[in-house]
């Protein structure tokens, strides 16, 4: 495990996965944490597709691609390749850590490498994605990544939650792969003024997010603190989860920034290219709130 630490923050990071396992500030939680395998995708860091490719299929220049079904019950490759893969430490001061690992496997003709710098200040965690092509040909690729954040002590179903998504990707119950084009959030799907998550039960990407101050705001908050989730406006897409069984915790709620939509590779929303030699960054992070 790396940790870091700023005055009274800190968090820990493992390098199986490069996930985030903890953040905390003053003792008090912003993450869930676990302690040995990552549940549920606990903190993963989704390169280069996040969330579901359907059948695990895709074309690439008219080639086509047959990724490793990861998600047999569903039938599809999901959250991208290096979520178990050891990631190296390339960097590392007292209150920062820079890890890098490289992005290939079957299904995936054109290599990636990928960078990750998780940095403390005294606002709170900014995390700072790098994406550069290694091959010799134009590739499209997507980011995400897998926190459950918290609000402080406060227990889930007493929080609430705001989303800057105006739209809603509507999904096929049986494979969880998009159903249709995205529509404007309405009724139960909208959350741009914060709801209460007792009784909410999602597993549901939300798109259209919109930029404040140039950045992207999502806040979780309760009777025990609060928690905004903001992000370059690069990421575009949140997915949301709600989980009964987070170990040790039961209610929690995941909170996944993300440059593309499920099944992107095949639909080509939002994805991002990169030219051979090109690099893409993009940054999220986590604000405790007063």
């Amino acid at each position: 495990m790396v940790e870091i630490v700023f005055g009274p923050a800190r968090a820990v990071i493992a390098p199986q996965g490069a996930a985030l396992r903890s953040f905390e500030v003053g003792g008090v939680p912003y993450v869930e944490t676990y302690d040995d395998e990552p549940p549920m995708g606990s903190g993963a860091v989704l390169v280069p597709w996040p969330n579901r490719t359907a059948g695990g299929r895709w074309t690439l220049d008219g080639e086509p691609q047959q990724l490793e079904i990861t998600e047999p019950a569903r039938g599809n490759a999901i959250h991208g390749l290096v979520r178990r893969a050891a990631w190296s430490v390339t960097a590392q001061t007292g209150s920062s850590v820079t890890l890098e690992v490289p992005v290939s496997g079957p299904g995936w003709p054109v290599e990636l490498r990928t960078a990750l710098t998780y940095a403390l200040d005294g606002v709170g965690l900014t995390v700072t994605h790098e994406v550069r092509n290694a091959g010799t040909a134009r590739t499209p690729f997507g980011v995400g990544t897998h926190p459950y954040p918290r609000a402080g002590t406060s227990e889930t179903d007493e929080s609430s939650l705001s989303l800057a998504a105006t739209t809603v990707l509507p999904l096929d119950p049986e494979t969880s792969i998009p159903s249709g084009p995205a529509v404007p959030v309405e009724g139960d799907t909208d959350f741009r003024v914060a709801r209460l998550l007792e009784g909410v039960r999602l597993d549901t990407p939300f798109g259209g997010c919109e930029p404040v101050d140039g950045l992207v705001r999502h806040v979780l908050r309760g009777p025990g603190g609060g928690v905004e989730l903001w992000a370059d406006p690069d990421f575009k897409w949140v997915q949301v989860y709600t989980p009964d069984d987070y170990p040790g915790r039961g209610r929690a709620v995941a909170v996944e920034p993300m440059t593309c939509p499920p099944d992107a590779l095949n639909s080509g929303a939002d994805l991002l290219w990169l030219e051979p030699g090109g690099t893409w960054s993009g940054r999220w992070g986590l604000r405790p709130l007063g």
